[in-house]
């Protein structure tokens, strides 16, 4: 497996060339970026920015393994306003576009969400209807993704949507194409089942991964801690892993670096590193 991290594991102050070099200099190969509003690569961006930073990630001798964003959490592709529906249809093109000009051949997609706890006021959406107008989303977006070689990646979130992994590798076929696949978020999984069943059922729909820990007995996004502190059976989600043979990038999602790191938070980069180097390890 390649070592990545995303880029909202480092300080929101920092410019994205301190971050690359930063995640070059604590030993990583690879370097999520999002899709965001106004980062470095938005809703905005032209040819000519995608390709400095493209070239910026070369310069610094890491590479791009894959492009995130969290647009989706205020762009619900399953909401039954349609015009919020269009603004997730056009995150996802702009995705597409990006990814392919960046030279990333996966995205990270929230197909929708039925509920989002975390979310006030989030628009709770019948399951039924949900996973109707999750499929048409992807289905819309597919013939871009298929002629860009861009993989649409599907997350599992905390969305209240595709809650087991038999249901996740249900929708992703249901496409019948190698365009469609997962992108395996461990932490995510933990607080309603065990990762290293969603990797032994998932297999090689795998595209790409993303490492959190967490600690069940907090119950809520505030259980997400440092790599080796949570409940995840590491040595059993390393085994799936080799058991099915997964050798793509697995990016280290460690949000937010604060207040987990309320000073210092660089060394928080190297600490995942380290942590990521043991895992791979066992």
């Amino acid at each position: 497996m390649k070592k990545s991290i995303s880029i909202w594991s480092f300080y929101g102050d920092w410019n994205l060339e301190e971050k690359l070099r930063l995640a070059k200099d604590a030993g990583f190969e690879g370097f999520e970026i999002d899709l965001s509003e106004d980062g470095p690569v938005n809703l905005k961006s032209s040819v000519a920015g995608l390709k400095a930073v493209r070239t910026l990630a070369e310069k610094c001798g890491v590479a791009l393994s894959g492009l995130a964003t969290g647009l989706y959490w205020g762009a619900n592709g399953c909401s039954s306003d349609p015009i919020v529906r269009a603004k997730a249809d056009a995150i996802l093109n702009q995705q597409i576009r990006c990814a392919a000009a960046l030279g990333i051949d996966a995205v990270l997609v929230v197909p929708g969400a039925v509920g989002v706890d975390f979310i006030p006021g989030a628009e709770v959406v019948p399951y039924q209807l949900a996973y109707e107008r999750a499929t048409q989303f992807i289905k819309a977006a597919l013939p871009a993704a298929e002629k860009a070689k861009v993989t649409l990646c599907i997350e599992n979130v905390w969305n209240k949507f595709l809650l087991s992994p038999l249901e996740m590798k249900a929708f992703i076929d249901s496409f019948g194409s190698e365009r469609v696949g997962a992108y395996f978020d461990v932490g995510n999984a933990l607080a309603t089942g065990y990762p290293e069943h969603w990797i032994a059922t998932l297999r090689q729909r795998i595209q790409r991964v993303h490492f959190k820990d967490y600690r069940r007995a907090v119950g809520t996004v505030d259980g997400f801690c440092d790599l080796l502190s949570g409940d995840v059976n590491w040595p059993a989600v390393v085994g799936a892993f080799k058991e099915v043979a997964y050798k793509g990038w697995v990016a280290a999602e460690m949000i937010p670096p604060v207040p987990f790191y309320k000073h210092c938070p660089e060394v928080l980069i190297h600490n995942t590193s380290r942590a990521m180097d043991a895992i791979f390890a066992l």
